[in-house]
């Protein structure tokens, strides 16, 4: 009889059943693809690495719908002259307003500026905070672009330091078509104008002491250890696959700098 045939085993005088040899070789086998099939469902787990990419990309999709959204306006009159002397501009998708639009507003996004060459940088990645938000109140999320006509508003964030709207740098509600909201100078002279759209819908909007401020993390993350936002920001900076197309938006959306 063979030991795989075996069903009982003499020992020190006694009887111990025992299963088939061959039942132990199935249950190791069962076992071991069971340990395999973990091994493998582990491998598949998305890493930190691939969350934050993924976020970036998510972040950058956005942003570029909304800038699409912003210039196919019916009259685009106020936009197109606008958009024409933008030294920079900055899109904050999804910014989430607490508080019935007193505190609480945080949005995390993107800004590129336009180089000497009439091209656009790559994108850094920035965040905004606090603020309140004037006509948008009780809006509980929003898309926010800021189009910025004086170089000079950058200098802060591109040296690491955080930009307070209203006081740093002046800011007004974005003329819509033909119709400048109240507050805009009709030189388009105010360092950034800023436009706000919900549900479908966009608006120049008042806002006043939000806070930017780069985010080092993803602009590491996404372009190397230690590469700076004045770096990404002045061109310098090797290009970013994942943040392309916000560039390739901004050249097909936003018309070339006038003289």
């Amino acid at each position: 009889m063979s030991v795989d045939k075996l069903g009982i085993i003499l020992f020190s005088g006694s009887l111990i059943f025992a299963v088939p040899g061959g039942a132990f070789a199935q249950e190791k086998t069962r076992q071991n693809t069971t340990i395999k099939d973990t091994e493998k469902k582990d491998t598949n787990v998305p890493t930190e690495s691939d969350k934050e990419s993924k976020d970036a990309s998510e972040r950058i999709a956005k942003a570029v719908d909304v800038l699409q959204d912003l210039t196919a306006a019916p009259d685009k009159k106020g936009p197109h002259e606008l958009l024409e002397r933008a030294e920079a501009i900055a899109v904050i998708p999804n910014m989430i307003k607490g508080a019935f639009g007193v505190g609480g507003n945080y949005g995390k996004g993107m800004v590129s500026q336009r180089l000497p060459n009439g091209n656009w940088s790559q994108p850094a990645y920035l965040q905004i905070g606090g603020g309140s938000f004037g006509a948008q109140l009780g809006v509980s999320s929003t898309d926010l672009v800021l189009v910025f006509t004086d170089r000079k508003a950058l200098d802060l964030l591109e040296g690491g330091k955080d930009l307070k709207l209203g006081a740093d740098a002046g800011v007004v509600a974005g003329p819509i078509g033909r119709t400048a909201e109240a507050g805009v100078n009709a030189n388009l002279k105010s360092a950034i104008y800023a436009y706000s759209r919900s549900k479908g819908l966009f608006a120049g909007v008042a806002l006043d002491g939000a806070l930017l401020s780069t985010d080092k993390d993803m602009n590491e993350k996404m372009y190397g250890p230690s590469v700076s936002a004045e770096s990404i920001l002045k061109g310098t900076a090797a290009a970013n696959s994942t943040a392309q197309p916000f560039v390739t938006a901004l050249e097909k959306y936003v018309p070339p700098k006038t003289a």
